[in-house]
């Protein structure tokens, strides 16, 4: 959905808080799950949900937090989605 409705904010906004709920928890599936989303591109897609909607607090919130969950972590997959976020233009909008 995300990909085919980049001009709708709350379609975005909406992706990136399943995003973030997908990828938060402390059991080890969550490393599981944050690996997928990554893999399905799920950092490029809240970086452009991101950059789409400047001005949308609801989507900047939902994306921050989606790209908080998508990259945290200190292993080798959380150090590349780092990487990756950051590849895909994320530092910029900070």
């Amino acid at each position: 959905a995300m990909q085919a409705h980049p001009q709708e904010a709350e379609v975005q906004r909406q992706g990136c808080w399943a995003l973030r709920n997908v990828c938060s928890g402390t059991d080890a599936a969550r490393l599981a799950r944050r690996q997928r989303a990554a893999d399905a591109g799920g950092i490029e897609l809240a970086v452009a949900a991101l950059r789409a909607h400047p001005q949308v607090a609801d989507v900047q919130q939902d994306g921050c937090l989606a790209m908080n969950n998508l990259c945290i972590g200190a292993d080798a997959a959380g150090l590349a989605s780092i990487q990756r976020a950051a590849d895909a233009g994320g530092i910029e909008l900070a």
